[in-house]
C-alpha cells in the first residue's frame, strides 16, 4: 500500500485523530495538508513532522463551517501542491446536552462544523476530483451517528448525516472514479476522551468487546487503507473502527 505523489487535505489536522490521520498519509508518500482553526503550534508540528520524513507539508488556518475558507484552502493546496488525489473531512466538536437543555447555538455550532464543514471542502474538491477522473474523499463519522447517544442529538444527528452525505456522493461521484467512504470510530484514546469522567470512560470501556480503547493510529491505518489503491474497489462503505463498542 503506497501514497506516493498523492496530495491530501485533511481538516482538523492540528490534533488527535486528525493529526495521526495527516501522519500517517505522509508515512504512506502523500504530500499533506491540514487546516486549523486554533491550534496553531500543534498544527506546526504536524507539519513538522510530515517535512522530516521527507514530503511536503502545509498548515492552513481555516474555519470548515465557513463555504468561503474552504474553497480558498482548496485552491491554495492545488497551486503550492500541484494537484490534489485525496480529501479526508475529521474536524468535528460536540456541544453536548439533553435536548430539553440544548440552545440554538449549541445545535447550530455542531451542525455546521461536522456536517456543513464536510460538504464545504466536498463542494470545494469534487470538480478536480471530476476533472481528472480520479479521487478519493474519506469522511471520519462516529458508530453514535449509527446508533445515536443520550447527550449528544446535535453530535449524533451531524454524524449520523456524515453517513448519508456519505453514501449519496458515492453514487454522484462513481461515473468519475472517485470513492467516498467513511469510517466510524468508537472511543478513541485522545486528550479530550483521557480528560472525560472515570464513570463516562467505565461505561464506555463496559460495552467494547475488545476491552480497550482505540488509538487515533488504528483509525489512521484504515484511513490511509481507504485512500489507497487497494481500496479501489471500494465506495459508499462505513467502516467501524470500535474494538466492538458497536455490537
Amino acid at each position: 500500500m503506497t501514497l506516493v505523489g498523492k496530495k491530501a487535505i485533511v481538516t482538523g489536522g492540528s490534533l488527535g485523530i486528525g493529526a495521526a490521520i495527516a501522519r500517517e498519509l505522509a508515512r504512506q508518500g502523500a504530500d499533506v495538508a491540514i487546516n486549523y482553526r486554533r491550534h496553531d503550534a500543534e498544527a506546526k508540528q504536524v507539519v513538522a513532522e510530515i517535512q522530516a520524513g521527507g514530503r511536503r507539508g502545509l498548515a492552513v488556518q481555516a474555519d470548515v463551517a465557513s463555504f468561503t475558507d474552504a474553497d480558498r484552502m482548496v485552491t491554495q493546496v492545488v497551486a503550492e501542491f500541484g494537484g490534489l488525489d485525496i480529501l479526508v473531512n475529521n474536524a468535528g466538536i460536540n456541544r453536548d446536552a439533553v435536548i430539553w437543555k440544548m440552545t440554538e447555538e449549541q445545535w447550530d455550532e455542531v451542525l455546521d462544523t461536522n456536517l456543513k464543514g464536510y460538504f464545504n471542502y466536498c463542494r470545494a474538491a469534487v470538480p478536480i476530483f471530476r476533472e481528472q477522473k480520479s479521487g478519493k474523499i474519506v469522511n471520519v463519522t462516529s458508530i453514535n451517528g449509527l446508533r445515536g447517544k443520550f447527550g449528544q442529538t446535535n453530535y449524533s444527528a451531524s454524524k449520523a448525516g456524515i453517513i448519508g452525505l456519505t453514501k449519496a456522493l458515492a453514487r454522484e461521484m462513481g461515473k468519475s472514479n472517485v470513492n467516498v467512504n467513511a469510517v466510524a470510530p468508537g472511543l478513541i484514546e485522545t486528550d479530550m476522551v483521557r480528560d472525560a469522567p472515570q464513570q463516562v470512560l467505565d461505561a464506555a470501556l463496559a460495552e467494547i468487546v475488545l476491552g480497550r480503547l482505540g488509538k487515533p493510529d488504528e483509525v489512521a491505518a484504515v484511513v490511509a487503507f481507504l485512500c489507497s489503491d487497494a481500496a479501489r474497489h471500494i465506495t459508499g462503505e462505513v467502516l467501524r473502527v470500535d474494538g466492538g463498542q458497536y455490537i
